[in-house]
């Protein structure tokens, strides 16, 4: 049988990619307005800030707020320049070239969004380096093939600089070519109005959860790796709606997440006793 090689890309089309309805989001400084300049200017975007703050949630929301297809990837250890360039595939007796989610943000335009891209192999993420300056091209080398980004085209990372060690952590090299948003927990009435919208929970119960994390959080580094983020928080707040008892919503959602140590999950259960 003969092994015929298809000289083009797969369209897989963007439209299952783009956000069709407005994601609730609370701008916390001015991170829209950045953003925006950002994208009408062709600069990369770089979200740096703690896990489950709402960097994941205001990338989908600009998505949204631009009408542009938003294609994510969770990278991990494993991922390979292949996973986001692309591969050729057997199709029956043809080989045939498929797209990668990197090359299609690239060739029809829209945000690719590399979530968490330090736990990415260094070698995976030298391949977005033509893509931040101002040549904005993507070399495919399987392909001997050098696209150029649409204008519409945006690329974005997020990681959290808080888990970042000497094997962790982004080289110069690719920090200093994004524009940098920080991002943090909210403010506290902010934060307690998110609760209360995304979950549909008292207010009262919105204010004590939001008072358990500030307690948490300050306790990061001493006992915790991590305080309680804003997303641990609505899950709290959803399971209060569904009538779990306050205290028992908090260990589920928000404590055992967060740590497996005794004495530490003991000291935080007292906490929360003092509150609710």
């Amino acid at each position: 049988m003969t092994n015929i090689m298809k000289d083009r890309p797969v369209s897989t089309g963007m439209a299952e990619y783009r956000i069709a309805q407005e994601p609730f989001y609370l701008p916390v400084a001015d991170e829209v307005e950045l953003f925006t300049i950002a994208h009408e200017n062709k600069a990369p975007v770089m979200l740096k800030g703690p896990t489950g703050c709402g960097k994941t949630r205001f990338v989908t929301y600009m998505a949204w707020r631009l009408g542009l297809p938003l294609v994510t990837v969770a990278c991990h250890e494993d991922l390979t320049s292949s996973d986001l360039v692309g591969r050729y595939l057997l199709d029956g007796s043809a080989t045939v070239w498929q797209d990668g989610p990197l090359t299609m943000a690239v060739r029809a335009g829209g945000i690719c969004y590399l979530d968490e891209i330090v736990e990415a192999r260094k070698d995976t993420t030298v391949v977005i380096h033509p893509l931040t300056d101002d040549r904005r091209v993507l070399p495919i080398e399987k392909r001997g093939e050098i696209i150029e980004a649409s204008d519409a085209f945006t690329l974005v990372i997020s990681y959290n600089p808080g888990y970042q060690t000497v094997l962790k952590d982004l080289k110069q090299s690719t920090k200093q070519r994004f524009i940098s948003l920080d991002f943090d927990y909210p403010p506290a009435a902010l934060e307690t109005e998110i609760i209360t919208r995304e979950c549909g929970v008292e207010e009262s119960h919105a204010v004590n959860l939001r008072r358990v994390a500030e307690k948490f959080r300050a306790m990061k580094n001493r006992g915790l790796d991590e305080g309680a983020s804003t997303r641990l928080l609505i899950y709290a707040g959803m399971l209060i709606r569904h009538g779990v008892e306050p205290r028992r919503a908090i260990a589920a959602a928000v404590i055992d997440p967060i740590t497996d140590d005794p004495e530490i999950r003991k000291t935080l259960k007292e906490i929360v006793s003092t509150i609710m």
